[in-house]
């Protein structure tokens, strides 16, 4: 089960608050992946997916405001979006049938990726977005 810390924070309410929901929403799937229940893990999926872009427009958004040089960044999102959307594939494709080990899997890329792409990606943006206030805003974000 993942756990948001303090560890983790960016420095910014918004990126933090979304990286915290992101986090809730591994531990649901993870927990649908257990069950094997098909609909519901894809309509988890689907939903993960819909605010993992979100996310991402939005942390560009704010990178872009606080003139930081989002393009590692960009790309290591376009690299986990594909990866995610084959995985998600392949889980439609499975329907119920997959095995333990496959479970594991899924839930332990899903985690792996959201703290390592915040420890070692996001964390980069840290030292800049600490030089404006924690609550910053832009406009323009996604919903």
């Amino acid at each position: 089960m993942l756990k948001w810390g303090k560890h983790l924070s960016v420095g910014n309410a918004i990126i933090d608050s979304e990286h915290k929901n992101l986090l809730i929403m591994v531990n649901d799937l993870s927990a649908i992946i257990k069950t094997k229940d098909s609909a519901a893990l894809l309509l988890a999926l689907e939903q993960f997916e819909h605010w993992l872009c979100a996310h991402f427009e939005n942390e560009e958004t704010i990178a872009r405001a606080v003139n930081y040089d989002f393009a590692r960044n960009k790309l290591e999102h376009e690299k986990l979006l594909k990866e995610f959307q084959r995985m998600k594939k392949e889980a439609a494709a499975k329907n119920r049938s997959w095995s333990g080990s496959t479970a594991k899997q899924y839930s332990r890329f899903l985690g792996d990726w959201i703290v390592g792409h915040i420890m070692e990606e996001d964390m980069l943006m840290k030292t800049v977005l600490q030089t404006h206030d924690y609550s910053f805003t832009p406009t323009g974000l996604a919903q």
